[in-house]
């Protein structure tokens, strides 16, 4: 798995074959043939591989939040790292990787006290909304040209954004400002801390009665 990761992240999901998987392992294709049929399988095993160090990875005895925003993030860096990984869950969703996701994300609501009807939505949301931002925000960082000044490059956005007709933009218009020197990474924990606020509104605390007054 480390041999094809490296040749993933180096030179893209179109080098790796079992050819050139075997002369970097320097072993004949019939040995990996042992343990995978496929170069399908083998990408399978890759994206498992990376999603379950990041699920495994939470700081011990963390809070279900801290350890959500943290198996978040971790996601989040590993698209970065590894473009093809976002990729190759959106094509595939049905991976062993997905079912990683949603249990260490799981688990964490029902300790936050989620109502079990609401599990696979809440869930859902979050996993969404996970996937969705890192992979976007990895297929922004293979768009622009490398050595780009990131910085630069909001700057000259934020610049076309003012341009708009402010009457026709006007909320545009007031957060350019903003869009230049944001932080990717914070701005997407900001989007976690959204969910779970909502989470938190939208579950009872211990004690409380429903709105049915059971």
């Amino acid at each position: 798995m480390r041999a094809a990761i490296q040749i993933l992240d180096t030179d893209g999901e179109g080098a790796l074959t079992f050819r050139a998987l075997a002369a970097r392992l320097a072993t004949g294709s019939g040995a990996i043939y042992w343990h995978v049929a496929n170069k399908g399988e083998l990408l399978a095993a890759a994206t498992d591989d990376v999603i379950a160090r990041v699920v495994t990875d939470v700081p011990s005895g963390a809070d279900p939040r801290t350890a959500i925003r943290a198996i978040a993030l971790g996601i989040f860096d590993a698209s970065d790292a590894h473009p093809w990984v976002g990729r190759h869950l959106s094509l595939t969703p049905w991976l062993a990787a997905m079912p990683q996701i949603f249990e260490g994300i799981g688990g964490q609501l029902q300790a936050l006290g989620v109502s079990e009807d609401a599990w696979f939505d809440s869930a859902s949301a979050l996993v969404n909304y996970i996937l969705g931002v890192a992979g976007q925000n990895a297929a922004n960082g293979r768009a622009l040209v490398h050595g780009t000044d990131r910085t630069a490059f909001l700057g000259a956005v934020a610049e076309q954004w003012r341009r708009l007709d402010p009457a026709r933009y006007p909320f545009v218009h007031r957060v350019a400002a903003q869009l230049a020197d944001h932080d990717d990474r914070e701005q997407f924990l900001a989007g976690i801390d959204l969910i779970l606020a909502g989470l938190k509104t939208a579950t009872p605390s211990p004690g409380t009665s429903g709105g049915d007054g059971t």
